[in-house]
């Protein structure tokens, strides 16, 4: 019985640790960004590992497949096991502190193809530590499958490939897209609400000072204010999450104007997506007047879409001599739509019909 356990346990954290590193190596750079979360001041304020985000991001997810296969080999299990442990554990704390503060929305346990809340990612994580603490007092049991020679290369071919995989992803584009603006999706569609959707349930918490404490107080509480409180600030405390479309944040602004729906109307346009100038690919950048007059020359509205300051633009604008518009973009959501700066949208009536990495430029179709 207690073999039968173990080699339960073997099975589900083995298979678990390679779907979950698999799904996040299709996207390291996504994972990377939620690093870069729980590194900024509203959770851990550790702005020294900023920089380190995605080296680390790439490191974890490696690590978790490799894990995963040398759990199901039997490779060295003392070490394995101890080693999925601690990293358990890190992960456990760490959905344990974005739930009970409420601080990170989703872990990014499963990248973009699966969304936990912050609680069911930490009782996901809490199973994980039951059944690897299951291994930890049943390593006996695990036995290695193939001789130390293969095993040896199986954990090489292992470390091999996820690396080539995330050399790949980085330089062109995941291997598959999970997120809401994958080609084929309508953007005007995406971002529409049914009438019959279901709503919000908003609190208001007001913030006063109060003998030089901050302290929250509902709406009910404001006709019973401590004498002498001074108002501070208000927030929305979201009680009840009512229904959100798969797009949500995504508006395009020209000069000040909502330019959103006139992008829709186009029949055809393409849309360069740099989430930050400054930071973009300065080759890519050099390409981008050849572009324009050729894309033009086809029909094509050409913008760049940016979320960057006005300052930034000018100066890209002076440097490069681009004569197409830059249009305004939240840059988390610019983040999502793609992970390269550059990258390139094609778009039909709104509807994205190629997404492309700046290293893929002739690949375009127009």
């Amino acid at each position: 019985m207690k073999n039968f356990i173990a080699q339960f346990s073997r099975l589900f954290v083995g298979i678990l640790f390679i779907i979950s590193g698999l799904i996040k190596l299709n996207d390291p750079l996504g994972f990377s960004y939620k690093l870069e979360e729980y590194f900024s001041e509203p959770v851990f304020n550790m702005p020294l590992f900023v920089p380190y985000s995605l080296a680390l991001a790439l490191f974890l997810v490696i690590l978790e497949v490799v894990l995963g296969v040398m759990l199901l080999i039997g490779y060295k299990s003392k070490l394995t096991i101890w080693s999925l442990l601690l990293l358990v554990v890190l992960f456990t704390f760490l959905t344990f502190y974005s739930a009970y503060f409420d601080v990170v929305k989703d872990c990014g346990c499963f990248g973009d193809a699966l969304h936990l809340t912050p609680w069911q990612s930490f009782s996901k994580d809490l199973i994980l530590l039951f059944f690897i603490l299951i291994l930890l007092y049943n390593q006996k049991y695990i036995k290695p499958l193939f001789s130390n020679t293969i095993q040896n290369i199986l954990v090489l071919i292992s470390i091999a490939l996820c690396a080539f995989m995330g050399y790949w992803v980085l330089n062109h584009l995941p291997l598959k897209d999970f997120r809401p603006y994958k080609v084929g999706t309508n953007l005007k569609t995406a971002m529409e609400i049914p009438d019959n959707a279901p709503k919000s349930v908003v609190e208001m918490i007001f913030i006063y000072n109060v003998n030089g404490v901050e302290k929250e107080f509902t709406e009910k509480d404001l006709m019973s204010l401590p004498a002498g409180a001074k108002f501070v600030d208000r927030k929305d405390k979201v009680i009840v999450q009512g229904y959100q479309p798969p797009i949500h944040d995504f508006k395009l602004e020209l000069d000040g104007n909502d330019n959103t729906q006139l992008i829709f109307s186009k029949e055809k346009s393409l849309l360069i997506v740099a989430y930050d100038l400054e930071k973009a690919n300065t080759e890519a950048l050099q390409k981008l007047n050849k572009l324009y007059k050729d894309a033009s020359a086809k029909g094509y509205y050409v913008a760049i879409v940016t979320g960057s300051s006005t300052d930034v633009i000018a100066g890209v604008k002076k440097k490069y001599g681009f004569p197409f518009d830059f249009l305004f973009c939240d840059a988390t959501a610019l983040k999502t739509i793609e992970r390269a700066n550059p990258s390139f949208v094609v778009l039909h009536y709104g509807t994205i019909m190629q997404k492309l990495h700046y290293n893929d430029i002739d690949d375009l179709n127009l």
